[in-house]
C-alpha cells in the first residue's frame, strides 16, 4: 500500500506519477451535516442515545430539526470527510456517492470538488419527497460529544450502478463506509467494489462506523474481516462488539489472529495498530481544547490512509492520523480548517 511518490499538491489533476491514479477512493454516504448545540436532557426528550447515530425517515428528521437552535451547515458524510482530509494532506482521492438535484446536493458537490477530491456522480435525481440529498442532524453537547440523526435521502439508493469503476480500479486503497451496510442495494455495491479493487490489486479498507452497525451486521462484518479486507478501522466499542468480548485487550488479541492490519482508536488514549508484529500503542496528539468530536474518526482514517499510501509505516501513519483528529476536534464541523500538510510537517512526519 505504499507509494514512493508522496503528493506535493492537492487533487487528482496534477501530473500523474507512475502507478495508481488515486491514493484512496472512498465509497460512502454523501451527506450535508446540520450542526447545533444541545443538552443531555434535550437528547433524552428526543429519544436519541448520546454519542451514536440513528437513521431516521424524513418526518422524524423534520421533527428533530424543528427542536434545534441555531444551526451550521457543512458538507459531511463519514467517508467523504476522510477523502477531504486526504486531499488536505496533498493526497490524490476520489469519492463515490449519490446526491440529488437540490441545493444540498449542489453544495456537497461544490465543497468536495473544491478541496481537490474527484467526484463524478451518476446523473442527479430531483430533490423531492424522500429523494432529496441526505443530511445528518448533529447535536453537540457541552462535553463535545456528538449525537446524530441521519436521513439518508438518495444515499440510501447508492448501488452497483453508481460505482465509478475507472476510479476504483485506479486506487491503491478502496475505503468503504460501514454505514452503507444498512441498505441492501448499497451492500451489493460495496461487495462489487471489493471485487473491482481486488481485481486491480488494490487493498480494501473498511471502517465499522458505529456500534449500531456492528450489532446489526456482526456476522457479515466478521466474514469480511476474515476474507475480504486488508485494513480495518474501528474504535474501542466497535471492536469489542465485533468479536463479542468485554475487554479491549481480548479484542486486540482476536483481531491479531485475523492477519488484517487493524487500526483501533481510543479517543484521548490514542490508538493501537495491530499488524503482523503485534499491537503497538500510539499516543494521541495534543489538543488545546476539545470543541466538537464530529469527524474525529474520519480524519484519523484520513491521516492513516494518506500515510500508508505515501511511504509511512503503520505506526507513523497512526501518528499522522492523530494529528488530523486533533485538528478536527478543535473546532465545530468535520472538515479541516487548518492546513493538514503543514501540521504533518510541524509534527516531523514529512519534510
Amino acid at each position: 500500500m505504499q507509494n514512493e511518490h508522496a503528493a506535493e499538491t492537492t487533487g487528482p489533476n496534477r501530473d500523474e506519477p507512475p502507478g495508481p491514479r488515486f491514493d484512496v477512493v472512498a465509497v460512502g454516504n454523501a451527506l450535508v451535516d446540520v450542526l447545533a448545540r444541545a443538552t443531555d436532557s434535550e437528547l433524552d426528550q428526543l429519544g436519541l442515545a448520546k454519542g451514536t447515530m440513528a437513521l431516521v425517515d424524513r418526518d422524524r428528521a423534520e421533527a428533530i430539526y424543528a427542536t434545534m437552535g441555531e444551526t451550521t451547515e457543512a458538507s459531511g458524510g463519514s467517508a467523504a470527510n476522510t477523502v477531504a482530509g486526504i486531499a488536505s494532506l496533498g493526497g490524490r482521492a476520489a469519492f463515490v456517492g449519490r446526491v440529488a438535484d437540490d441545493p444540498l446536493g449542489m453544495a456537497f458537490t461544490h465543497d468536495i470538488r473544491a478541496v481537490g477530491v474527484a467526484f463524478d456522480p451518476a446523473p442527479a435525481l430531483p430533490g423531492t419527497g424522500e429523494s432529496g440529498t441526505g443530511h445528518c442532524l448533529v447535536l453537540v453537547t457541552e462535553d463535545a460529544e456528538r449525537t446524530m440523526a441521519t436521513h439518508l435521502g438518495v444515499s440510501a439508493e447508492l448501488g452497483p450502478a453508481d460505482l465509478q469503476r475507472d476510479h476504483l480500479s485506479s486506487a491503491q486503497v478502496v475505503y468503504l463506509e460501514g454505514y452503507l451496510w444498512e441498505q441492501p442495494v448499497a451492500k451489493s455495491g460495496m461487495r462489487e467494489a471489493m471485487e473491482i479493487a481486488h481485481a486491480a490489486d488494490a487493498s480494501v479498507a473498511l471502517t465499522l462506523s458505529d456500534p449500531f452497525c456492528v450489532r446489526a451486521h456482526r456476522e457479515e462484518f466478521l466474514e469480511i474481516v476474515h476474507g475480504e479486507l486488508e485494513l480495518l478501522f474501528a474504535n474501542e466499542d466497535e471492536i469489542k462488539l465485533l468479536f463479542g468480548v468485554d475487554g479491549f485487550d481480548a479484542a486486540v488479541e482476536e483481531v491479531g489472529e485475523t492477519g488484517v492490519l487493524a487500526v483501533l482508536t481510543r479517543g484521548a488514549q490514542g490508538s493501537v495498530v495491530v499488524d503482523a508484529s503485534g499491537p503497538i500503542a500510539v499516543p494521541a496528539a495534543p489538543v488545546g481544547r476539545v470543541v466538537d468530536t464530529t469527524g474525529a474518526g474520519d480524519l484519523f482514517a484520513a491521516g492513516f490512509l494518506y500515510g500508508i499510501t505515501n511511504g509511512l509505516d503503520p505506526t507513523s501513519s497512526a501518528r499522522l492520523g492523530g494529528v488530523c483528529a486533533a485538528e478536527i476536534i478543535s473546532h465545530v464541523g468535520a472538515r479541516p480548517e487548518s492546513d493538514l500538510r503543514a501540521l504533518a510537517v510541524a509534527a516531523g512526519l514529512f519534510d
